[in-house]
């Protein structure tokens, strides 16, 4: 039977995560936390966000960017906010 969470970014129960994705305390929150629907979701942002302001992963400085928007898109409800970019109207 698949796990499921209550998902900290969509607040409902959904199915979670296979496996912890990130090491450490911020791995184990988003493991218990976030859901597979809400963590796809994220990667598409993180994707728009690396690509928008050309990071480089290597960077450390470029990482804890990301992690930072990572934990405001997720758990604080926040969107990204990324330059230039204009959501397709519905």
């Amino acid at each position: 039977m698949a796990r499921t969470v209550l998902c900290a970014r969509l607040q409902q129960e959904l199915p979670g995560l296979d496996f912890q994705l990130i090491p450490g305390e911020l791995g184990k929150r988003v493991f218990d936390n976030i859901s597979k629907q809400a963590w796809t979701e994220w990667q598409k942002k993180q994707t728009m966000l690396i690509n928008e302001k050309k990071l480089n992963l290597m960077n450390a400085d470029d990482r804890s960017l990301l992690e930072v928007e990572m934990v405001k898109y997720l758990f604080e409800g926040q969107d990204v906010d990324i330059e230039g970019y204009t959501p397709p109207s519905e």
